[in-house]
């Protein structure tokens, strides 16, 4: 195995205590929402994004509209337009092959490791850093889905393990409020998203998200000098 590669499959292995809960939650979610084991690991597979995953199968649960239901997990991850912008002055070089599968495996985690690290040390070759640091989090991510569906699906119905989606959703929150405007974000979201929560066509999580994200970017706007 190449060295570089080996090296993102080690620094992998912190992400992993995050990212398997996180799968298995996803996993039961889809079940939750109706899924088959099929259709929740080619989900997994296809999207590779947890949190928008999450949302997603909330609202396909309620019965909210297709259109609703990708709106919504498109503005979840806005972010990782910002993130492709950021890393890909290190992939400048690379085929446009290579560099729409590091788009692929781009996620909160990849990404702020993989800068870091192509900072810290510019002998690294970056791609195969990055395929073993992005490929270990989805190989876990996707195993860990499949493992959730097959617990969740043996899970008496009378538990309602839905109520961990939310709980996973604060526990993300909570640690990114770290100043004015995310504070902001998260507060007028979560309010908006209770406001519009008899919103007609399940709404009112869409419009809680574009609430937060307006309110958060006019707090930074004015902060601004």
């Amino acid at each position: 195995m190449h060295e570089d590669l080996y090296a993102g499959l080690r620094d992998s292995l912190p992400f992993h205590l995050g990212g398997i809960p996180y799968g298995l939650i996803t996993g039961i979610a889809a079940v939750e929402a109706g899924l088959t084991l099929g259709q929740a690991v080619g989900m997994s597979v296809i999207v590779f994004a947890g949190a928008s995953q999450l949302a997603a199968m909330e609202l396909l649960a309620e019965t909210a509209p297709l259109a609703v239901v990708v709106g919504t997990a498109a503005i979840i991850n806005v972010r990782l337009i910002m993130y492709s912008a950021s890393i890909a002055p290190y992939f400048a070089r690379q085929s446009r092959r290579v560099r729409a599968a590091a788009a692929y495996f781009l996620t909160d985690q990849a990404y702020a490791m993989s800068v870091m690290e192509f900072d810290s040390d510019r002998s690294r070759d970056r791609f195969r850093y990055y395929l073993g640091l992005g490929g270990a989090i989805w190989a876990t991510y996707v195993l860990a889905t499949g493992v959730g569906v097959v617990v969740g699906a043996n899970v008496p119905p009378e538990l309602e393990l839905s109520f961990t989606v939310p709980l996973i959703f604060l526990a993300l929150l909570v640690p990114v409020m770290k100043d004015r405007s995310t504070i902001t974000t998260g507060a007028v979201g979560g309010v908006g998203a209770l406001v519009g929560a008899a919103a007609p066509l399940n709404l009112g999580l869409l419009l809680g998200a574009l609430a937060g994200i307006t309110a958060g970017l006019a707090v930074d706007a004015w902060g601004s000098p």
